[in-house]
């Protein structure tokens, strides 16, 4: 497959994996999600020339993307429709986005690699977008408030930054490629 038609395919995967995550957990379906990202890594794990590296990628932003939202939900920052989890802990569908957002990075955000500015910038407008997009979806018990939104865009100016590095650490380096096509 060529480079620019995995970007899109990619792309469209991440997106679709998101939209299926945020309106399964709107509308009572939380598995949702996760079995999107699933299939998602899947077919991610299969074109990537690096399977271990994005599987420890994948795991490790999992693990830091609970830490996170838990860590936003004790806060009161946001408050997620619990399956599965009690409060404060983020729930699997949550986690699963964050799965989700680290198959993305040395595919269609790998031009943040070097780019921390951009990378912090790119974190501080989005994740608060993303967070507030699902919101509005249902897949909270609300919006959050002005101040919460400041506290998504600060932790995920961190964040981005933080995942970028540990994508391109992981990877060695290199740089992100699909497999080619026989």
């Amino acid at each position: 497959m060529r480079r620019a038609s995995w970007t899109l395919m990619d792309l469209g995967l991440f997106q679709g994996a998101w939209f299926a995550a945020v309106l399964g957990a709107a509308n009572g379906m939380a598995w949702l999600g996760p079995a999107a990202v699933a299939v998602r890594l899947a077919v991610h794990l299969f074109w990537t020339d690096d399977r271990r590296g994005e599987l420890r990628l994948a795991l490790a932003a999992g693990l830091l993307g609970l830490l996170f939202d838990t860590g936003m939900v004790a806060a009161g920052v946001f408050a997620p429709l619990h399956h599965l989890a009690p409060h404060p802990i983020s729930p699997p569908w949550m986690v699963a986005l964050w799965l989700n957002f680290a198959a993305a990075l040395n595919g269609p955000l790998a031009w943040l690699r070097g780019r921390d500015l951009l990378g912090a910038l790119f974190g501080a407008l989005g994740g608060p977008l993303a967070y507030y997009a699902g919101a509005t979806l249902g897949a909270t018990e609300g919006l959050p408030s002005g101040s919460g939104l400041l506290a998504l865009a600060a932790g995920w100016a961190i964040m981005v930054p933080l995942l970028v590095r540990l994508a391109q650490r992981l990877r060695g380096g290199g740089p992100a490629r699909a497999r080619p096509t026989p």
